[in-house]
């Protein structure tokens, strides 16, 4: 598969049918069916029984019988789903399984979740999430190909099920949304687990252009030049050491039905790896930098899918791309750096507190030159806002309340939770300098003082900043979940976009 088979990830071929299939002859494959508990009669209560006795009530698949590698209908009973959660939980045990099947298998789902639209919608998002399988990147077998490049082959270590039909009357529109937005989550995972000596920033902005050539945006490259030029003394300052100069990315939808409505600016942290700089990491601690560039892979994905859905709302992605690495041009603590339009200085105290350099640049040219009416920042960005919230939410700063509660619902809804932490003027005088305006590392209240920072560049816009450094990572591969980047807040923002319309 092509290198850009990261932005096509394989997912299930989904439909709809009226009942379920009596025999596997009907679908021409071997067949397995999935039913809820009050579905297919007295066929299956002892099936359901027995399931009882054999497993743990929380248990979603439960039971099997039959053998489908034997062409014989094979069934599993799944348990309840009040919730959405619930639903976006069982959809990704039934994606699990498809993806231990042959790949020539169809799945035929009857569960009375699927007559309500917003739990179907979230059991095919967990559908798309749980089938989804990281990418490997293996050697050309091709003397030819391996001539060209002896790393750029990518694939799924597994597929998901050929094709799932659900037993439902709701809407195609509705299961169609579902895909795209859990797609985009997809594409923002194999982006963000992509080796970093491929996924340098010039591999990204490549992935971009093949983005905006398939949606039909409008893409601006900055190259290092264009960087210097125009003063975008962040990105400059980070990406010096590292032989692959930084990028700066802009990404425009300009949709016809979107007059009147919002400007929406996203913009996403891209450091394509963090050995921390001069100000080194620990090796225990750089191992899972690679996905340290997961805000872009989530502002660009998320083009993607509004794009995809056509959304009438005009969206701007950038990406601000640079790794952080260490040479004879690298910038140092002590260093003063100016970020893009000069409004302020900043003294660097710890290289490794990079994120926020880039940010800056980024925030700052939102501000002076796209004119928008939203602007939010998504970022891996500080370990404070994981050891507060974990892996299981993001940490949610903004500046007005109605802004808040938008993206908060939005990711209750979309199965991604933020918690608003505060904008604490209190903790303002910690940024001094002696030397700068700013400083770039001041301690304590760590995530707190890092959205302090961000809001010196964001000037009087409506800013939310989503610092997703806990759950953007996932060490565990179940359910929704696959270890590596999560594309966590792609969802989210996908839903609060489409509230906005």
């Amino acid at each position: 598969m092509p290198a850009d088979a990261v932005l096509t990830p394989l997912t299930t071929h989904l439909c709809t049918t009226d009942a379920v299939p009596e025999s596997a002859e009907q679908v021409g494959a071997a067949l397995v069916v999935v039913l809820g508990p009050d579905e297919g009669g007295s066929a299956h209560a002892e099936a359901w029984a027995a399931a009882r006795r054999r497993v743990a009530e929380d248990a979603p698949v439960v039971v099997s019988q039959g053998s489908a590698a034997t062409g014989e209908r094979c069934v599993y009973a799944v348990k309840d789903a009040p919730t959405s959660d619930d639903a976006r939980r069982i959809g990704a045990q039934v994606g699990r399984l498809g993806t231990t099947l042959d790949g020539h298998t169809e799945i035929v789902v009857a569960h009375e979740l699927l007559s309500d639209p917003r739990r179907t919608a979230a059991f095919v998002e967990g559908l798309v999430l749980g089938g989804y399988q990281p990418t490997h990147v293996s050697r050309p077998t091709s003397a030819t190909t391996r001539a060209a490049s002896s790393a750029t082959v990518v694939s799924p270590s597994a597929e998901p099920a050929a094709r799932t039909c659900l037993v439902t009357d709701v809407e195609d529109s509705v299961l169609e949304r579902a895909v795209v937005t859990a797609a985009a989550s997809l594409i923002a995972r194999n982006l963000a687990n992509a080796p970093a000596n491929i996924a340098t920033p010039q591999w990204l902005a490549d992935r971009a252009a093949a983005v905006a050539e398939r949606a039909g945006l409008e893409i601006t490259v900055r190259d290092e030049q264009a960087l210097a030029a125009e003063g975008f003394g962040g990105l400059l300052a980070v990406g010096g050491g590292s032989v692959n100069p930084p990028r700066l990315v802009q990404l425009d939808y300009r949709p016809e039905g979107a007059k009147g409505s919002p400007h929406v600016v996203l913009v996403g942290k891209g450091i394509t790896f963090d050995t921390g700089g001069i100000s080194v990491k620990p090796a225990d601690a750089m191992s899972a930098m690679r996905t340290d560039m997961s805000g872009s892979a989530v502002v660009l994905a998320t083009i993607d899918a509004v794009a995809a859905l056509g959304l009438p709302v005009r969206v701007t992605a950038l990406m601000a791309l640079a790794e952080n690495t260490f040479g004879e041009a690298s910038y140092r603590p002590g260093d003063v750096v100016t970020p893009f339009g000069g409004r302020r200085t900043v003294e660097i105290l710890n290289t490794d507190a990079e994120g926020r350099m880039v940010l800056a640049d980024a925030l700052a040219y939102a501000d002076d030159h796209l004119d928008p009416d939203v602007l939010v920042d998504v970022a891996t960005l500080t370990g404070a806002a994981r050891v507060a919230l974990a892996r299981s939410m993001g940490a949610l700063f903004a500046t007005e309340d109605d802004l808040a509660e938008e993206i908060t619902a939005a990711g209750d809804a979309a199965g991604e939770p933020f918690w608003r932490l505060p904008l604490r003027e209190g903790y303002r005088p910690l940024l001094e300098s002696g030397v700068a305006d700013l400083n770039n590392a001041p301690g304590g209240a760590g995530a707190i003082t890092a959205a302090l920072f961000l809001q010196e560049f964001v000037g009087e816009r409506r800013w939310a900043h989503l610092d997703i450094a806990g759950p953007g990572r996932s060490d565990d591969d179940t359910a929704l979940l696959s270890k590596g980047g999560t594309g966590y807040g792609a969802r989210a923002l996908i839903t609060w976009l489409g509230g906005l319309t």
